[in-house]
C-alpha cells in the first residue's frame, strides 16, 4: 500500500471508532425486578441510540424480561443479573414486562431527541 493512501486510512481510523462509540448510550440502564415489580419502572434513553439494559432479579422466582416492541425477551433466574441490548429506537414510548407476571412487572421506556 502507497503512503498517501495508508496514511488517509490512518486518519479515518479515530473518525470510525468515535461515530461508532457515539451510536451507544454511555451508561447501562440498570433494573431490579422485586416483588414482581421493577425498580425504576420507567427510564429515558436517547432516541437513535443503542442502549444496555441490566437487570438483577431479587425474586424467589425466575422471570422472562421480554418486550414486544424492543424485541427481546430474555430468562432471568433468582438472584441473577441479565443484559439486554436494545435499540436504535424512535421517539417514542416502549413498554417491557415479566411475561410470567404480567400484572403487576411492568414497565416503559420512553425514548427522546437530543435537545
Amino acid at each position: 500500500m502507497d503512503s498517501p493512501m495508508r496514511t488517509a486510512l490512518l486518519l479515518m481510523v479515530p473518525v470510525l471508532l468515535s461515530s461508532a462509540a457515539g451510536a451507544w448510550a454511555q451508561d447501562p440502564i440498570r433494573l431490579v425486578v422485586k416483588a414482581h415489580r421493577f425498580t425504576p419502572d420507567h427510564v429515558t434513553v436517547p432516541a437513535g441510540q443503542r442502549f444496555l439494559i441490566e437487570l438483577t432479579n431479587q425474586d424467589d422466582t425466575v422471570d422472562e424480561f421480554e418486550s414486544y416492541d424492543m424485541k427481546f425477551e430474555k430468562i432471568v433466574v433468582q438472584g441473577a443479573t441479565i443484559r439486554v441490548h436494545a435499540g436504535p429506537l424512535h421517539p417514542g414510548t416502549y413498554k417491557f414486562f415479566d411475561d410470567y407476571h404480567p400484572d403487576t412487572a411492568t414497565g416503559t421506556v420512553t425514548a427522546v431527541e437530543a435537545n
